[in-house]
């Protein structure tokens, strides 16, 4: 354990290094062809075996996916901003997930998943924002890393190239999971249909979060709500407003009174629901009846049944509501995530581990969020299979870090355009994932 905590240490540089090169290069979902390319050249250097692109994702579960001409323009930025043509090409069209395997001879089998996704959000200029200050904010233009994707990814290829450093002591198989297109919860279940979690004894997820500061960890993370991402298209018949309205069929209408009934919809007494229409565009100019509409929805509940009840009844509404004025209604799913919560065993046993080998770590309990992720569908993959999952929030807060007035200063949110992370947090993780590790397959 002193090893691993001296190897921790050893790889801080190179992983602020590595976050801050991902940081510049933020890549929304399915487009992370960069990102992808560099980790699979990276593992493929380090020793793993590397699977890629349609090898780790199903076509057929993708969701959310860009069209193709924002997935080739991406490619092509890729290409031009220095990514390995030999892991590029293979990425293609938005297959931009990747495994690494370490064989270790016989014994459980253990994943451990890294996001790498960024958001559509427009970094901070501001001087007072560090990336801004210190030369290493996002050069995409509405595009940043607002959610630590980046650091998931750095310690990541630090994990991978400590546990193989470590193979001769480790006995069981490791699967290094980099997952696409987390953001909106689209990237998970496609992993989860092409058999990446098949024969998983243990899956480790963990995800830094500036609620607690560094040497802060929460270790059993639970209290997602399962949500159903959906867009609505609209179509109706256009007509001259003046004079023939009566000859259209009006899908701006039809979009309004689906919104007033999705938010009419009875709530559950089993527990909390949700339901949110976040952007309605329709038709096409003043004096024309609409003919087109599209509504992105989504619903929420704190169990995936819940969920289930609220998108049946939102897809009745809709219906009904494209009826009424003569309107067709296309439903498209673009993300989606059960409920989950980690295995009480796995946690304690992290938690125990650490007490033993991070001794000045502090455990908090998980709270619930509100928030979903992605993750529960590896996680129930693997606690449906009998094995057993485990999410830990790794705290990357400046509270207790040498900044000047740190402390008095409100956690940096993430989701907005100032949000950065305390980059020693990315010691604490891989510390911990690697005597995890350890320990597992001991």
């Amino acid at each position: 354990m002193p090893f691993v905590r001296t190897q921790a240490e050893h790889f801080s540089q190179s992983m602020v290094h590595c976050r801050r090169d991902f940081h510049q290069h933020p890549e929304m979902g399915w487009t992370e062809f960069r990102t992808a390319s560099l980790v699979a050249e990276r593992l493929d250097s380090l020793g793993w075996q590397v699977h890629i692109g349609s090898e780790v994702v199903d076509s057929a579960s993708r969701m959310g996916l860009p069209d193709e001409d924002v997935l080739e323009t991406c490619w092509q930025r890729a290409k031009q901003e220095g990514a390995p043509e030999f892991w590029l090409d293979r990425v293609r069209g938005g297959f931009t997930g990747v495994v690494g395997i370490l064989d270790c001879g016989p014994g459980p089998t253990l994943a451990m998943r890294f996001d790498m996704d960024a958001l559509g959000v427009q970094e901070s200029l501001d001087d007072a924002h560090r990336p801004t200050r210190e030369g290493f904010a996002s050069q995409h233009d509405g595009v940043m890393h607002a959610c630590g994707h980046d650091a998931h990814t750095s310690v990541g290829l630090a994990v991978a190239e400590a546990l193989y450093a470590l193979k001769d002591d480790l006995h069981g198989q490791i699967r290094l999971v980099f997952q696409p297109a987390e953001e909106g919860v689209r990237g998970a279940l496609s992993m989860v249909k092409a058999g990446v979690l098949d024969g998983v004894d243990y899956f480790v997820g963990h995800h830094v979060t500036t609620s607690r500061a560094c040497k802060e960890m929460i270790a059993g993370m639970g209290g997602w709500t399962a949500t159903q991402k959906f867009d609505v298209f609209f179509r109706g018949e256009p007509a001259h407003a003046g004079g023939n309205p009566q000859g259209g069929h009006n899908a701006l209408l039809a979009a309004a009174a689906a919104v007033t009934g999705l938010y009419a919809i009875p709530r559950h007494s089993d527990g909390p629901t949700r339901v949110n229409v976040g952007q309605l565009f329709a038709g096409t100019g003043r004096n024309v009846i609409p003919d087109r509409a599209q509504m992105l929805c989504e619903v929420r509940g704190v169990d995936t049944e819940l969920c289930a009840y609220m998108y049946e009844k939102a897809l009745c509404v809709v219906a009904a509501a494209a009826d009424m004025y003569g309107c067709s209604a296309e439903v498209k799913e673009m993300g989606s995530a059960p409920s989950a919560s980690s295995s009480p065993e796995l946690a304690e046993r992290v938690v125990s581990l650490a007490a033993q080998a991070m001794p000045y770590i502090a455990f908090f309990p998980a709270v619930a969020s509100g928030g979903s992720e992605d993750a529960t569908y590896m996680m129930r993959a693997v606690q449906e299979s009998k094995g057993q999952a485990v999410m830990i929030g790794i705290g990357a807060d400046y509270a207790i870090a040498d900044y000047p007035g740190a402390a008095e200063k409100p956690p940096l949110a993430a989701h907005t355009s100032t949000f950065d992370i305390n980059e020693g947090a990315m010691v604490e993780a891989l510390d911990l994932l690697c005597n995890l590790a350890l320990d597992l397959l001991a």
